[in-house]
């Protein structure tokens, strides 16, 4: 076995972060009135929400409840299996503390196992659903579908074309399977297929599970040397919140290690965990919890969080959003683009790659150019500690000197972000800025109109709403790997792209926010120079316009910028719903039996 490449932050030891300090105020109500962060009840929550199952194959099982009642008796036969957030993040700090300390992978795999419901799956099982109060969980993806900028003319990505969600096909249950090896997921799959055919009651009789299998789904992360990365070329995942909160009693114990030593975590602050990765309040993702205030998201709501009846506690909304990527046609516009406008070969980087990041935010290595604007600097895609700590609007700081086990350490040796508040570097309208604006205000003042609910046209970008709309994502790309390159495209028509799935308490506010207000509105900032103030494109990678045509920006090396404009889309859903991931207690006790 080769020595893998090591792209993570100093790994956490897998017990909890330090010895336990007496004489630390006890936990009341859930929380530790010392440092204020919750207490997370990890062995309720399903696995994927917090923990996240980061492995290299995952299927998705959609399915169709036939007769509820049987499902009830199948479904209360499959709770044991449910992969608790306990499980999945006990195994991570292992896994990672044995990757770390070894060099090496393959000492230690799991199996896990999570379902989700619709609302019309929910409503089969307990007719408290009706009691939810997230607006589009309950209208369902294919009708908000329209909104989300999805075609209804019959173009790629028109939902009566879709193989599963769509006008034909809806799914009232999802079953997701991850493993680290691709036999024990088809393994478990097996298990999950078969008990659905025939299992065994506990009073001896056998019964079918009470539900079709709709439409399965297979994905992979790619293999070396492109691990980690999407079809288009580019590395993926780099940018996640931190989630605030302790997974046991002990107040060392955090879900988020705090590890950048500029920000550092004390009672009446939360810091940061990797560099540029702030800690938001478990509401924001977990029913059950508080959410971020929204004057200050560093400081908790009042109440908790719930979204319907009481046994939404410890659950999550989940978005899945099945994308099929034109690899070809995008490395295409890329290498063309790059010929038209002249630009140059660097040391590390070719014209089309150039152009690539100027449109994604990023280099392929995951470099964000906001610290190296001419030229990829791989070290710095590489470490965890460095690609992720920058702002847009204002500078970022380098991290000098020894650090303690556990904390990021000196980066003085990579450049760092002076930031980018009129978009010369990174365009408004590049895919990282658009989807995460991070601290990024707007400049004109008063209300403007707000037909949308986007909070006004030029009026809605600072930093303490935009943390508000965040997402906990878990993507993974299905599909073979593509012989196209960023250099050499290469057509061929393979189903390929992304497994897209977050988890948020608020569809509306979040995920939908995203693409509906950021992602998909030309005016989503405005400009302080040049000819098209009140206008700054679409987001090029995975934006979508009524008519079919985007505009967007190109920063280009002498420093000015182009508007570029195509009738191409390069991502387009073929897939997908939105559904409730619950709790360990609301399986065992609210849906099944």
């Amino acid at each position: 076995m080769q020595p893998i490449v090591i792209r993570e932050a100093p790994a956490t030891t897998p017990l909890p972060g330090g010895k336990r300090d007496d004489s630390m105020p006890n936990v009341r109500d859930g929380v530790d009135q010392n440092n204020k962060e919750p207490v997370l009840r990890v062995a309720n929550i399903q696995g994927n929400v917090l923990g996240g199952f980061n492995k290299d194959h995952q299927m998705m099982l959609y399915l169709g409840i036939d007769d509820a009642y049987t499902f009830r008796e199948w479904l209360s036969m499959q709770v044991p299996f449910v992969s608790t957030a306990a499980e999945v993040i006990a195994f991570n700090r292992l896994f990672k503390a044995m990757r770390s300390r070894r060099k090496r992978e393959g000492y230690v795999k799991a199996t896990w196992f999570n379902i989700a419901f619709s609302y019309e799956g929910l409503l089969k099982l307990n007719n408290e659903a009706e009691q939810f109060t997230d607006q589009s969980f309950k209208d369902g993806l294919l009708l908000r579908s329209a909104e989300l900028g999805d075609p209804q003319d019959g173009r790629p990505g028109d939902p009566r074309g879709w193989l599963v969600g769509g006008v034909d096909n809806p799914a009232d249950v999802v079953l997701i399977i991850a493993a680290d090896e691709r036999c024990d997921m088809l393994a478990e799959a097996d298990r999950l297929i078969d008990s659905l055919v025939e299992f065994r009651r506990s009073d001896g009789s056998l019964a079918t599970g009470g539900a079709t299998i709709i439409f399965w789904d297979e994905a992979a992360n790619l293999p070396p040397p492109i691990a980690g990365h999407e079809h288009f070329g580019f590395l993926d995942g780099v940018s996640h919140p931190g989630v605030r909160g302790t997974v046991s009693d002990d107040p060392t114990d955090l879900l988020t290690p705090r590890q950048n030593p500029n920000e550092p975590h004390k009672a009446d602050a939360p810091g940061q965990g990797k560099p540029g990765q702030d800690v938001l309040w478990p509401g924001e993702f977990v029913f059950g919890y508080r959410g971020g205030d929204p004057t200050e998201f560093e400081k908790p709501t009042k109440d908790e969080i719930l979204g319907g009846p009481e046994w939404t506690r410890d659950g999550s909304l989940l978005v899945i959003r099945r994308l099929h990527q034109n690899v070809a046609g995008f490395h295409s516009f890329l290498k063309q683009t790059a010929k038209a406008n002249g630009i140059a070969s660097t040391p590390n980087s070719s014209p089309a790659r150039y152009v690539g990041s100027r449109l994604v935010g990023r280099w392929p290595s995951g470099c964000p150019i906001l610290r190296s604007p001419g030229d990829d600097i791989f070290a710095i895609g590489g470490d965890d500690c460095a690609n992720n700590n920058f702002e847009f609007d204002g500078g970022t700081k380098k991290i000098t000197g020894p650090q303690p086990d556990g904390m990021c350490g000196d980066d003085t040796h990579f450049p760092n972000s002076n930031g980018d508040p009129k978009g010369e570097i990174c365009p408004f309208s590049g895919h990282i800025r658009k989807s995460y604006p991070r601290d990024d205000i707007s400049i004109t003042k008063g209300i403007d109109p707000d037909p949308d609910g986007c909070g006004g046209a030029r009026n809605r970008l600072e930093e303490n709403d935009t943390q508000k709309h965040r997402m906990l994502r878990r993507g993974i790309p299905y599909g073979p790997v593509s012989p196209s390159s960023i250099d050499s495209p290469v057509p061929d028509d393979v189903d390929r792209g992304l497994q897209f799935l977050s988890f948020q308490t608020s569809i509306v506010n979040q995920f939908e926010f995203i693409i509906r207000c950021w992602v998909n509105n030309p005016d989503f900032k405005e400009k302080t120079s040049g000819d098209r103030p009140n206008n700054t494109g679409h987001d090029p990678i995975i934006g979508q316009s009524p008519d079919g045509n985007r505009q967007f920006d190109l920063a280009l090396q002498d420093g000015s910028t182009k508007r570029l404009t195509t009738d191409e889309n390069w991502v387009w859903a073929t897939g997908g719903g939105y559904f409730f991931t619950p709790s360990i207690d609301a399986l065992a006790n609210h849906l099944s039996g």
